[in-house]
């Protein structure tokens, strides 16, 4: 989280997102790219980048997202959050990933669901990911950088990436990520609206397609894995849970123990 940012400009946001839409052919990290590009002044509310290859791609807790050159949707768009003072970053965040999650069902209905806190998966095999990335200036919070990694025709993965799956893998067609990319913004901006007139549909939107939602589940907190019902995410980022002990689970000490290979 960046704080007491002076260089950051104000934006108002006029431009719907995707506008300017910019593609890169190379960067070390789209987010980090987008970043730059809006603590320069370069850049404001509205703009994306999609990057044909990213060196450094990164994922929540440090992880990297690696991707053939070309393959895969690399977006990164900044977003003016001024209007959502007084609201949790993590509604922001559920709202990003119901628009990717219904951007991906567009192209398929084979169970598109979204995995605590913001990962895509297609029954049980990841597809997409997203970090959001805040600014703040003082208390304020000013823009969140939204970088989402879609696996789009890429049919060989590293193998110790668990569970990954393709769009391509999931239809057998071919698709061009860069106009893909074009389209997720649509979906990212209506999205966005939504948050501002009604946060509660963001959440229900969110858990109405939560992964593994009623269903009885294993989690590692710490060295412990407990087996525990998933029951819904609330607008604080915690996950709700039925167990005799544990009333909900925070993502930031919590892992999700899945089977290392699905069929």
């Amino acid at each position: 989280m960046c704080k007491n940012k002076q260089t950051l400009p104000d934006s108002s946001p006029i431009n719907p997102l995707g506008k300017p839409f910019i593609e890169l052919t190379n960067v070390d990290s789209s987010n980090n790219y987008a970043m730059q590009q809006l603590k320069n002044g370069k850049a404001g509310h509205g703009a994306a980048f999609f990057a044909y290859h990213q060196s450094g791609g990164k994922g929540r807790r440090g992880k990297k997202w690696e991707s053939p050159a070309g393959e895969n949707i690399i977006l990164s768009v900044i977003i003016d959050t001024s209007a959502f003072q007084g609201k949790t970053t993590f509604v922001f965040s559920m709202a990003m990933a119901l628009a990717v999650q219904r951007f991906f069902s567009f192209y398929s209905q084979k169970n598109i669901k979204i995995k605590w806190p913001n990962d895509i998966y297609v029954n049980d095999r990841k597809a997409a990911g997203i970090l959001v990335e805040n600014i703040f200036r003082g208390k304020a919070w000013k823009f969140a950088i939204t970088g989402i990694g879609i696996n789009i025709n890429q049919e060989v993965f590293d193998p110790g990436i668990p569970n990954p799956v393709s769009l391509k893998q999931i239809t057998g067609e071919n698709y061009k990520p860069a106009d893909m990319a074009r389209q997720l913004c649509i979906y990212l901006n209506d999205i966005y609206g939504l948050m501002q007139q009604n946060e509660q549909a963001i959440i229900d939107g969110y858990n109405a397609v939560l992964y593994k939602k009623n269903e009885t589940v294993l989690f590692k907190i710490n060295t412990m894995q407990v087996a525990c019902t998933v029951l819904g995410a609330d607008k604080f980022g915690r996950l709700h849970i039925q167990h005799p002990v544990y009333e909900y689970l925070e993502f930031d000490n919590v892992e999700w123990v899945l089977p290392k290979k699905c069929v």
